[in-house]
């Protein structure tokens, strides 16, 4: 019997030597006042090239968009080539590689952005935790962006875009899942405009479509794929009566775009309505989007197959069993135990819990 995780995938211009993709997953090691990809990310994304594709730990588009600590940027000239040679590393490994860019819009802290308060689309408190210098900080009311803060906040997006072109990705990812600035646009719960980015669901959906216009007029066809969680629930931001139309507009509307992908993050889902129609995302976007679908969040190899095979995905994304087997491919294909991570060491910053798990066959 074929197994379509281990076949060749055509994305845009692009051709994956499997269905495999290594997740997006904050990591915590650039600890560096600059915010730059280190010689030891090269290595951890090296290690793990044999993933179809590798889509990295979200990177800030700006200074005003960071939300934790030692987390990488893609906003200056140094951060960008830091980034290249992390990208040359996986090249020269026979990988493909994106890069997530990320705003975390409200759920930040005056501690990461010298004393001034966070920005979303409404004065409204996500009610959730931030990773500071000093430890996890609550978080506080944001200040409402005006119309400027969300057009510069467009226009950073795109120049993180030039940059992640100027250091080799082969494309970029949109982070809109979580609980972060594109949910809090597209939720009802944290954004109370009144303006043209608030109220009905074309409004509310408005900074995402013309976010992705600028991000996909620097890629072109098939370079640029966009993340999101629907059926995500936490502090502030919890699914109500608007959230299922929200998604099914923003699901048709990127039919426009020739967008790499859409990634959707399940296995997320709240019981009852109206997160209901989320309890299978892949199932709930393949009639909607036109385009190719990758599904995530708690997968196993069986049940990543078994996605592909019914044609509900294309691509299927691993994060945890990635961080304790750098060669989770080959694990996959013949059957080999996966080794488990030690998740004290996640975020810690050095090489132990980071690039010194072996490989099945040097056990």
């Amino acid at each position: 019997m074929d197994n379509k995780l281990f076949s060749e995938y055509k994305l845009g211009g692009l051709t994956l030597k499997n269905r495999i993709v290594m997740a997006p997953m904050t990591r915590g090691r650039a600890t560096n006042p600059e915010l730059m990809a280190t010689d030891l990310m090269a290595l951890y994304y090296k290690q793990r090239a044999s993933a179809g594709l590798i889509i990295t730990e979200g990177c800030w588009v700006s200074p005003d968009a960071i939300g934790y600590i030692n987390v990488p940027g893609i906003y200056s000239d140094k951060q960008t080539k830091a980034w290249s040679h992390v990208v040359d590393a996986v090249h020269d490994a026979g990988g493909k590689i994106f890069l997530q860019i990320s705003h975390v819009g409200s759920v930040s802290h005056p501690d990461h952005l010298n004393g001034k308060l966070p920005v979303g689309p409404s004065a409204i408190n996500p009610n959730e935790q931030t990773y500071t210098p000093d430890g996890f900080k609550d978080t506080l009311v944001p200040r409402e962006m005006t119309i400027e803060d969300i057009k510069g906040i467009i226009e950073d997006f795109r120049t993180a875009s030039l940059n992640a072109k100027k250091a080799g990705f082969d494309g970029v990812e949109i982070h809109g899942a979580h609980v972060y600035l594109f949910p809090e646009f597209l939720s009802s719960e944290t954004n109370k405009r009144t303006d043209s980015y608030g109220g009905s669901v074309a409004n509310r959906s408005r900074f995402v479509i013309e976010l992705l216009e600028a991000v996909t007029s620097v890629w072109g066809k098939g370079r640029v794929g966009l993340k999101i969680s629907p059926a995500t629930s936490s502090g502030t931001l919890k699914p109500n009566a608007d959230t299922e139309p929200t998604f099914r507009y923003l699901a048709q509307e990127l039919n426009q775009f020739d967008l790499a992908y859409l990634h959707v993050l399940g296995l997320e889902s709240v019981v009852g309505t109206p997160a209901e129609a989320f309890q299978d995302v892949a199932s709930y976007f393949r009639p909607l989007y036109n385009g190719t679908l990758m599904i995530g969040g708690g997968l196993d190899s069986e049940k990543g197959e078994a996605l592909l095979s019914s044609n509900n995905a294309d691509l299927i994304a691993f994060g945890l069993p990635f961080v304790a087997n750098p060669d989770l491919v080959e694990r996959y294909r013949t059957g080999a135990a996966l080794s488990l991570p030690n998740t004290d060491l996640l975020y810690t910053g050095g090489a132990e819990g980071y690039t010194d798990y072996e490989t099945f066959r040097e056990n």
